[in-house]
């Protein structure tokens, strides 16, 4: 999780995540909009296919983006926003 109030206008915080397989990235999409919805937070938009490889929940705020490994690889948006506050980190 990145706190990227300081080097954006658009959103506050990012969270980057990956999955093992299209079926894993799937499933922690779906979950995550299935338990904010529930708590009656709804997404702005989402992008990405199951099975592309990224997916994106934009919360405003929160940009929630999920990746296949290698594309969370290809991408790098660790080093990208590298000038983000990391705020968490779990691997």
């Amino acid at each position: 999780m990145l706190d990227i109030r300081r080097v954006s206008s658009f959103a506050d915080y990012f969270v980057i995540c990956n999955g093992d397989s299209s079926r894993q990235i799937q499933t922690i999409f779906e979950e995550i909009e299935h338990l904010l919805k529930k708590e009656g937070v709804r997404s702005h938009h989402s992008e990405g296919k199951f099975g592309s490889g990224w997916m994106l929940l934009d919360y405003g705020d929160v940009v929630i983006h999920i990746f296949a490994n290698h594309e969370r690889d290809l991408y790098n948006l660790d080093e990208l926003w590298s000038e983000a506050t990391p705020l968490l980190r779990i691997q």
